[in-house]
């Protein structure tokens, strides 16, 4: 059995697609595209697809990552190349390589987001501070054992308000966001949500949140390439 890592970018409108509607949609890609997948045993069997590491409903990613079980042995480059034409603009793949074993979802240990607001940089700049001086930053969101309450600021690794094309215009902002994975995870939204809890900073409706990267996070705070091998 081959085992492929692929790397994929949810993008425009297809960013509110749910996890569970694009797990469907990537089912019906593989076949469509005759991908030699390997399937699960039992009375329904289902191509053998683990995903990992997805970004929450509502959020535009460059980075998502699957990992395949094929029954025979592929190019990668052919899996890449049928992946993009069976599925539809917006669900981009990206990168598709062989899997080196181990397991995909324990090299997720960092993400890296952009969030774009509707907040003048000044007050976003002055909440930022704010935040990252804070001991704790704890919000609340439901989950699905219920109400959890959390602290943001501890899953936060780098902070800043930074240039992008977005700043230029008046009364918008732009946020650079490192997060460690941990449980429950912290997403950037809920960073949102501190911001406010310790700034009292309305951070506007409906922020474009992208995130970047994810995989595991080096010494220096940076996001490294889980798709390559590491040592």
């Amino acid at each position: 059995m081959q085992r492929l890592r692929v790397r994929y970018a949810k993008r425009g409108r297809l960013r509110f697609t749910s996890h569970r509607d694009f797990s469907r949609a990537f089912e019906r890609a593989v076949f469509r595209a005759r991908v030699p997948m390997a399937y699960s045993s039992g009375f329904n069997p289902h191509p053998r697809i683990s995903y990992a590491g997805a970004a929450p409903t509502g959020s535009a990613s460059e980075a998502e990552y699957l990992e395949l079980a094929l029954a025979e042995v592929v190019v990668p480059a052919d899996v890449h190349a049928m992946l993009d034409e069976a599925l539809p603009p917006g669900l981009d793949v990206l990168e598709v390589v062989e899997s080196p074993g181990g397991s995909l979802s324990d090299l997720l240990e960092g993400s890296r987001w952009r969030i774009e607001l509707a907040l003048p940089r000044a007050e976003a700049t002055d909440a930022v501070a704010r935040f990252l001086a804070a001991d704790e930053a704890l919000v609340e969101r439901m989950t699905k054992k219920g109400m959890r309450q959390f602290d943001a600021r501890a899953a936060v690794v780098l902070l800043e308000v930074v240039d992008d094309a977005s700043s230029a215009v008046e009364g918008r902002t732009t946020l650079d966001v490192v997060l460690r994975h941990g449980t429950p995870a912290v997403r950037p939204d809920d960073v949102l949500r501190g911001l406010t809890a310790v700034a009292g900073t309305d951070t506007g409706e409906a922020p474009l949140m992208t995130r970047l990267s994810q995989g595991p996070l080096l010494a220096d705070g940076e996001v490294g390439d889980p798709l390559v091998p590491h040592a």
